[in-house]
C-alpha cells in the first residue's frame, strides 16, 4: 500500500472512505511541510500547531483536490496560503496589495538579484522576517525551494506574467528591507 502514488492515495481516501491513508501523505510530507512552519513561525511549537492546523486543513479538503497539479503542489499551496495568512495575522500590519507597488525594470530587477545573493545568511534572515509575508513566501518558492515559474504558478494560481511581477517586486522589496536595516554597512 506504501507504493502508491500522492494521487491513488487521495482517491482511495476519498472513494472507499479509508481514512486510514491519510496517515501516509502525512508521513511522506510532514517534515517539508514542518520546514515552511517554522521559517514562518521561528518557534518550534507554534510550528507543530501550523503543522497541525496545514494537514487538518489538508484533510478537510481533500475533496477538493482536483488533480489539475500533483499533490505535493497543492499541499504546498495550503501550506504556503496557511503560513501567509498566520504571519499577517501575527503582525497585525495591514500590507498594501502587491499590485498597487511600483513597475521595477529587468536592469534594476537583475541589480536586486544580485544584490540578494550577496547578502549574508543571518541578514537574509532578518530581511525575510521584515518583509511583507507574500514576499517572503513567494521568494523562498523561488530561491530555497527553487520551484520553477512553472510550478509557482500553480500554487499560487496566477499567471506567468503576475508571478515574474510578483518575483521582482519580492526581490526589490527584500533589498529596500536589506539597505534600511543595514544602512551602515
Amino acid at each position: 500500500m506504501s507504493k502508491l502514488q500522492d494521487e491513488e492515495i487521495v482517491r482511495k481516501i476519498l472513494d472507499e472512505n479509508n481514512h486510514e491513508l491519510f496517515g501516509q501523505l502525512y508521513d511522506r510530507y510532514k517534515e517539508r511541510v514542518f520546514q515552511k512552519c517554522i521559517s514562518f513561525s521561528k518557534n518550534e511549537d507554534e510550528a507543530k500547531d501550523l503543522l497541525h492546523d496545514v494537514f487538518l486543513k489538508t484533510f478537510v479538503n481533500l475533496s477538493k483536490f482536483s488533480g489539475r497539479s500533483s499533490f505535493s503542489t497543492w499541499l504546498y499551496s495550503i501550506t504556503y496560503n496557511y503560513c501567509v495568512d498566520y504571519a499577517r495575522k501575527k503582525a497585525k500590519v495591514k500590507f498594501k496589495d502587491i499590485n498597487e507597488m511600483y513597475e521595477i525594470s529587468d536592469f534594476d530587477d537583475k541589480a536586486n538579484e544580485e544584490n540578494l545573493l550577496s547578502i549574508r545568511a543571518e541578514r537574509l534572515k532578518r530581511v525575510l522576517d521584515e518583509i511583507d509575508p507574500r514576499n517572503k513566501m513567494i521568494l523562498l518558492m523561488k530561491f530555497q525551494d527553487e520551484f520553477s515559474i512553472k510550478k509557482i504558478m500553480e500554487v499560487m494560481d496566477l499567471s506567468e506574467s503576475a508571478v515574474k511581477m510578483r518575483i521582482k517586486r519580492a526581490k526589490a522589496s527584500a533589498v529596500t528591507k536589506y539597505r534600511e536595516l543595514f544602512k551602515e554597512d
